[in-house]
Formats: structure tokens, sequence, C-alpha cells
């Protein structure tokens, strides 16, 4: 008679709301995964790091974090269309800020899709602001 206490659509209902309850847990570990990424860089990539993850998310909230190759990443529907490489990753000697195809940067033939970061200041997080939100849609 458990089918008899629920009518099919608040089943549905309840279904979809439990799904809703996996994927906000599931968000809410990604951006746990990511900040602890950002943590365990060092300096001065972390700093970088942070900064970069509050650009993102004040300026593409949409996008959700997300660890991807070890590094910050930020995506849409599941693919990384943003993301941090500190410099120490791969040993080069800057941090670069980096879009995948899925960003919305086209601009003619040719556009870059990957930024160095030498250093944050109100200039470089307002043109990284522009980008990150052009790259969002």
């Amino acid at each position: 008679m458990a089918n008899d206490t629920f009518s099919k659509e608040e089943r549905a209902a309840i279904r979809e709301r439990a799904k809703e309850l996996k994927e906000q847990a599931k968000s809410a570990d990604a951006e746990k995964d990511v900040l602890e990424k950002i943590a365990a860089l060092d300096e001065p990539d972390r700093g970088k790091a942070e900064r970069i993850h509050n650009l993102v998310t004040q300026h593409a909230p949409t996008l959700t974090p997300k660890a991807w190759y070890g590094m910050p990443g930020y995506a849409r529907d599941g693919k990384v269309l943003v993301f941090f490489q500190a410099a120490a990753k791969f040993g080069t000697r800057y941090p670069t800020l980096g879009f995948n195809d899925n960003a919305q940067l086209d601009d003619g033939e040719l556009w870059p899709v990957a930024f160095a970061i030498q250093a944050l200041g109100a200039a470089e997080e307002e043109a990284i602001a522009a980008l990150v939100k052009k790259a969002a849609g």
C-alpha cells in the first residue's frame, strides 16, 4: 500500500528533489576539492589562484568549480571552461589562466586562450573579469 501514499506526481517530485540534493552535494564537494587544491599551492601561486577563484565565482556564478588535472577549474555542464595552472605545476616561470574550446572567446580567426599572470593588479583583475564573463556567455 506504500504506492497509495503518494500520487504519481508526488513520487516524481520526490525523485526530482532527491536528484537536486545529490547534485548540490556533488557541487559542494567539487568546490571543496578546488579550494583544497588552491590551499595546497605554494606562494605566489596560491594567492593568485585565490584571486582568480574569487573573480570567476563573482563574475561567472553559473560556472561550477571543479578540480581538473589537479588544477582549479570552472565548468559548465560538467566540462571545464576556464582553469588556473600554477607555475610550479610544470616548472614554468609564471602561472597561467587558460580557457578551453567551449569558452565563448572567439574573435575572428585567431584569439588567445591562455594568459600568463605575472601580477594581479586592478587592471589585470578587470581584464580577467571581462574574459571570464565573455567565456561563460
